[in-house]
């Protein structure tokens, strides 16, 4: 469970920040090298670097071998984890809505206001 935990906070750290989730977003639409993840960011290639570092040890990319290259891969386990985990308090609050509303209509059917 511990190590479950962990995993889950390190998905999360690495979603945290803005730049991580926009490579994320460009490999899903498939594999690129580090130089073309460079390409639309102001920032430079060891910088990319560090965040791809961030994101590889929360599982949520790879890196593969092709020739010289080392093209980056998406890896989405670990969203489909992490969006089961958000599923469960959506439930909640889908619950806690339900019961908000019936409450206001059985206000408005004993003609109190709202």
């Amino acid at each position: 469970m511990q190590a479950a935990t962990q995993q889950m906070d390190r998905v999360f750290g690495a979603l945290a920040d803005p730049t991580r989730r926009a490579i994320l977003a460009r490999l899903a639409v498939g594999e690129a090298t580090v130089n073309e993840l460079v390409a639309p960011f102001a920032l430079s290639q060891p910088t990319i670097s560090k965040h791809l570092k961030v994101l590889e040890g929360a599982g949520l990319v790879s890196r593969g071998r092709s020739a010289q290259f080392r093209p980056v891969r998406l890896n989405a386990k670990p969203l489909a984890e992490a969006a089961r985990w958000i599923g469960d308090y959506r439930r909640f609050w889908d619950e806690s809505l339900d019961q908000l509303e019936a409450y206001v209509k059985d206000l408005q059917a004993k003609g109190e206001p709202s």
